[in-house]
């Protein structure tokens, strides 16, 4: 069991309501005022109204009983129950709109006829309007209606806690509060980050003892910054600091701060520090900070009015506003950080950036195991084997990997995961399903098979290329076919030979079809696109170029808004020089990968042939085509045959390989 921290802080307790109604009370409420809307339309609707004309005819025939009320611009009055002139159905209640007080005979006229008819009926005046007409009714009106939205909005959105004010829970933060019931995260489910998991190694020992830091008199930093490309295990990384400490984990996006309404932001930064502090020690993560973090400024941010440099100057305050007994961590991530303002990354803040990189080989293999350990897998699963067919994926990559395998297999009716769905679904995730039922015109299939030949004799025989892995000439995603490489290594750094050869590879393909097809076609137009940038990235960047020398030319500075904008840091003379020297590269390679296929027109040929039977070749299918020895496997029409009789369960074509996402398929027809 873990041991006590004494220098926890106990999460304060939240008070209770003070006061709250339940559904039945707020239907009384409506009740009520629609019943006092109702008591009052109906107190104006019972009596019909009549002509002042009329009313001088009842009064002077003595027609009218009981009581007549004189209003300042009304009268009312009642009928004799036995008067004859009342259609069926009418009131006998009546009112006059009539201002008396601008008719001078009126008071003398209606008390000669009360004179003239005694006891018939009497004369009251109320000079005083009543308190349901007039401009005060429509007021009181209003009123009410207003009363009622904050009682059933306004009211109910601001009640159990502080922060938004009028607004209520507007200004209050939409944080997530980790469950202490759920599996926590450690970290032992992380893996290929393990210089990341050792930064962070002292934010956990600060949670779980701060005396030991005090001691000497160290602070530990304020925030840590977890910078990285997506996929790559940020956030992961902060569930397991979290499990790791055992404190909670408050988590909340950079979007959720942002509203409708201006000053909200900056509201929700103030509720999640306060209650952050209130339940310390804890960790705050702050997931794409990069939403309210962008550089503050005129640019196009927006003036100091910016909602989103409101909630950043928040967070700012915020993070100063810590003292060093204050146990709360700030973690953040963001696979931008070239756009973060200087502010928030200052010592003080964000002290610590750690960088979380693609996973290397051997961080690919222990990712791959710790997903393979949840999924049923067979014997021959090779997780080192994936793993080296797969650089420059991210944890998420190889998640989903595992996942689509198991799909796959699960389609199947197989009982576990087998190497080959493991490897067509390293497949599917980098260049989609393979579409193996799309009718292509046989000149086209011709053509991408020379193609593929080309790419794949070209890398076989030129030294210091990636070894070949498949060829393969059915459809997948975008593409008609492709030529994949196996990396041994991952590769930091690439040599001259290295980048000439993969040129040269790229070239293959479309010197194939100029040779073999008497023609030339658009799929190798992905093929010049990287041999292109490949090129110009040998000249500029990494100083290849033998007449311009080791001189950086290409322009290091990034406008965080417009990107690689501005002027070119070199002459034109020196820029005609770059085009031609990027030129000469190419051309070079270009010829290079010319003379390997008119030496060797026999394996390129021997090889699309093959393609045109079988579709998808092996690298030892490869080899043994150049070494002119026969297949011994079945063809594509051998495999519709199997697939269209009875099979067993669980049985497949053979499967397909993957190309490593970090290296271009040399054909993208």
């Amino acid at each position: 069991m873990a041991e006590e921290n004494p220098d926890r802080k106990e999460p304060q307790q939240q008070m209770p309501n003070r006061f709250g109604r339940s559904l039945f009370g707020w239907v009384m409420i409506i009740c009520l005022g629609l019943l006092l809307l109702l008591y009052m339309s109906k107190k104006l609707e019972d009596r019909r109204q009549i002509a002042i004309t009329d009313f001088w005819a009842y009064a002077e025939n003595g027609d009218l009983t009981g009581t007549v009320t004189v209003l300042e611009k009304r009268i009312e009055g009642e009928l004799r129950g036995d008067y004859s002139g009342l259609k069926k159905g009418e009131s006998p209640k009546f009112y006059v709109i009539y201002n008396y007080a601008a008719d001078e005979q009126f008071s003398k006229r209606l008390e000669d006829a009360v004179k003239a008819h005694p006891k018939t009926f009497e004369i009251r005046y109320d000079i005083e309007t009543h308190w349901y007409e007039g401009l005060f009714t429509q007021l009181l009106i209003m009123v009410l209606v207003f009363v009622l939205i904050w009682f059933l909005l306004f009211r109910r959105l601001g009640a159990g806690g502080a922060g938004g004010g009028f607004l209520g829970s507007f200004g209050r933060s939409r944080h997530r509060l980790a469950n202490q019931e759920r599996p926590k995260v450690t970290f032992s489910d992380v893996a290929g980050i393990e210089e990341a998991k050792d930064e962070v190694a002292e934010v956990i020992e600060f949670l779980k003892n701060p005396r030991k830091f005090q001691r000497l008199g160290g602070r530990v930093p304020r925030g840590v910054l977890l910078i990285g490309e997506p996929g790559c295990g940020k956030t992961l990384l902060a569930k397991a600091i979290a499990g790791e400490a055992d404190v909670p984990f408050f988590s909340i996006s950079g979007s959720d701060f942002v509203e409708m309404f201006v000053g909200v932001g900056a509201s929700r930064v103030r509720d999640l520090f306060k209650q952050a502090k209130d339940t310390s020690p804890c960790i705050i993560f702050l997931d794409e900070i990069d939403a309210v973090g962008r550089r503050r400024g005129l640019g196009f941010n927006g003036g100091g009015h910016d909602e989103r440099e409101q909630t950043l100057n928040a967070i700012l305050v915020e993070m100063d506003g810590f003292d060093s007994s204050d146990q709360v961590i700030v973690i953040a991530a963001t696979n931008r950080s070239d756009v973060l303002d200087p502010a928030l990354t200052r010592p003080g803040r964000f002290d610590r950036q750690i960088n979380v990189p693609l996973p290397d080989l051997r961080g690919r293999a222990q990712i791959l195991k710790i997903y393979l350990d949840k999924v049923r897998c067979g014997p021959d699963v090779d997780a080192s084997r994936l793993a080296r067919g797969t650089p420059m994926f991210s944890g998420a990559d190889l998640a989903a990997v595992v996942n689509e395998a198991a799909i796959a297999a699960t389609m199947a009716n197989k009982e576990f995961i087998e190497q080959a769905d493991m490897e067509e679904a390293r497949d599917k995730v980098r260049w989609g399903r393979a579409r193996k039922s799309r009718v292509i015109d046989e000149k086209e299939k011709e053509i991408t098979a020379y193609h593929e030949a080309g790419h794949a004799v070209v890398q076989m025989l030129t030294p210091g290329t990636d070894p070949l892995h498949k060829v393969s000439i059915i459809p997948r995603g975008p593409y008609g076919g492709a030529t994949f490489s196996l990396p041994e290594k991952d590769r930091y750094i690439y040599t001259k030979q290295y980048c000439n050869a993969q040129i040269a590879v790229m070239f293959g393909g479309r010197l194939s079809e100029e040779m073999f097809c008497d023609d030339i076609s658009s799929g190798a137009a992905s093929d010049i696109a990287y041999a292109t940038d490949l090129a110009r990235k040998m000249v500029l960047d990494w100083g290849m170029s033998v007449r311009l020398g080791a001189v950086k030319l290409s322009s290091a500075e990034r406008n965080p808004f417009l990107g690689d904008v501005g002027s070119k840091e070199y002459s034109e003379k020196t820029a005609e020089m770059v085009d031609q020297e990027i030129k000469a590269m190419l051309d070079e390679a270009c010829q290079s990968a010319r003379k390997l296929i008119e030496d060797n027109r026999q394996k390129v040929k021997d090889l699309a042939q093959a393609l045109l039977k079988y579709e998808t070749l092996g690298v030892d299918d490869v080899k043994m085509v150049l070494e002119g020895k026969p297949l011994d496997k079945p063809t594509v029409g051998d495999l519709l045959d199997m697939m269209a009789g009875p099979a067993p369960a669980g049985s497949q074509p053979a499967a397909d390989s993957s190309a490593p996402q970090g290296q271009p398929p040399a054909d993208k027809i």
